[in-house]
């Protein structure tokens, strides 16, 4: 998906106005230009493909441990505010003889994060794309996110944090693997 860069600089401008603030002003001259660049960039997870960002770092390797990446941080925008939130995710999967580059998930969480999202189909989208990629047993996603929608409008609730997890196969399945991975990842058992 190109980024329209030019029309969403006309419309910073126009929300400017909206606002009563006086876009000539010196200090908001290039506002819309770096808003508009700003939102391309972490809008720019729709342009992509988890397939492509793979890229052929699928290795086949005789295992079936469990690997974990965790507190892979996350910036991501709320869509209901468009008010960023961010924190820490941790990926867990079951190999069934495929592994994927380590950094490759990482890639695959930003990617997914840098659309408008709800953290809830986040951890969704992230499990559902490791899942795939090595045809993993299991996957086990958790997210730990602050809300600055929730912070700083609303309740105003500056120490919350939102927790989400994603459970697919044997981590949905098999109570031990579900504690070895939250234990892993700092959390305990449930």
């Amino acid at each position: 998906m190109d980024t329209n860069i030019e029309k969403l600089e006309g419309l910073v401008r126009e929300l400017l106005i909206a606002l009563g603030e006086n876009p000539e002003r010196e200090g908001l001259i290039r506002t819309p230009q770096r808003v508009a660049r700003s939102l391309a960039f972490l809008t720019s997870g729709y342009g992509s493909d988890p397939q492509r960002l793979i890229n052929q770092a699928c290795f086949t390797q005789e295992t079936n441990s469990m690997v974990i990446v965790k507190d892979i941080e996350i910036y991501s925008l709320c869509e209901h505010h468009m008010l960023p939130f961010f924190g820490r995710c941790h990926v867990g999967y079951i190999c069934k003889n495929k592994v994927l580059g380590c950094s490759k998930i990482a890639r695959i969480v930003d990617m997914y994060a840098r659309r408008l999202q709800i953290q809830e189909r986040l951890t969704e989208e992230i499990s559902h794309a490791v899942k795939e990629a090595v045809n993993a047993d299991g996957v086990g996603v958790m997210i730990e996110a602050r809300h600055l929608c929730m912070m700083m409008r609303g309740v105003e609730k500056q120490n919350s944090m939102l927790v989400t997890s994603s459970l697919l196969g044997v981590f949905r399945e098999n109570p031990s693997t579900r504690n070895e991975f939250l234990s892993l990842v700092g959390r305990g058992k449930v």
